[in-house]
């Protein structure tokens, strides 16, 4: 049948994952670092996609395409786990095979990460949830510097996103710092001036799924009385995808939280 769809022009875009959280059928899929369309039948034709993406690589097109199956979107949704959608229109054709359909991308599920203590015998020791007392850290001096022992202002483990439980009791009553990866690396001023006083998750919005990202920042904020959130991530668009997902969990937790939104540049200038 011809009808309208979702079409990715891959010369333009450059995988920076913000039109990702905005489709909720979950039809779009980070595939080697492009945005594409992982089945006809998952694409209502809609658009919601369109206004997420800073290169204006997505368009809504006419072309002979499946029709949209809300069937295959629940099964879809239910292999990668995302939560369900539901739709005021319902499917016009019947539902056709999308056996050309690339696998859904594997996706964590929100409950991985628990503390089964030694005697449980299961889990990664180094993911259990502690937390820390920041400590001075020796670093070697420079002549003539005066300057004193570096101190780390971590003050919790695990820190990936994929990682830290959602009810972990370092998230209660706390500022929530959300960090791309490369950002510790590029911002010298990292611990003293974003990190000192916050609980920390950090991820990389080019690599992982920024659709995983929002639902796990929403439960975090959910199940905990975070006071506020702020995002530190690089200048590159692909970064953009952290930002968006903290923008949606924010939105869907339902609560008024202060939102801050800090860039910064390769050089590791604050923008």
């Amino acid at each position: 049948m011809i009808r309208k769809i979702v079409q990715i022009d891959e010369a333009r875009c450059d995988g920076c994952g913000q039109c990702i959280p905005s489709c909720a059928e979950g039809a779009i899929a980070l595939v080697n670092g492009k945005a594409r369309l992982s089945a006809d039948v998952l694409c209502d034709g809609l658009g919601a996609c369109l206004g997420e993406c800073p290169q204006g690589a997505i368009t809504v097109i006419e072309r002979e395409a499946a029709a949209f199956d809300e069937a295959a979107v629940k099964t879809h949704l239910e292999k990668t786990g995302a939560p369900g959608h539901a739709h005021a229109h319902a499917p016009a054709h019947p539902a056709q095979p999308a056996a050309s359909a690339p696998p859904p991308r594997p996706r964590p599920q929100l409950s991985i990460v628990s503390d089964p203590g030694p005697a449980a015998g299961a889990g990664c020791p180094g993911s259990r949830p502690r937390t820390l007392s920041p400590r001075p850290v020796p670093l070697p001096s420079r002549a003539g510097s005066g300057a004193g022992p570096a101190q780390s202002r971590l003050g919790q483990w695990p820190v990936q996103l994929h990682l830290v439980p959602v009810t972990a009791p370092y998230f209660q009553g706390a500022d929530l710092l959300v960090a791309a990866d490369c950002v510790p690396f590029a911002y010298a001023g990292f611990h003293d001036e974003l990190l000192a006083g916050k609980a920390l998750v950090v991820g990389c919005p080019k690599l992982d799924d920024n659709r995983f990202y929002a639902e796990k920042l929403t439960e975090i904020l959910t199940c905990s009385d975070i006071r506020s959130v702020t995002v530190a991530r690089m200048e590159v668009p692909c970064c953009g995808g952290i930002a968006m997902s903290a923008r949606h969990a924010v939105a869907a937790s339902g609560k008024a939280l202060p939102l801050r939104d800090v860039v910064v540049g390769v050089d590791g200038a604050l923008r």
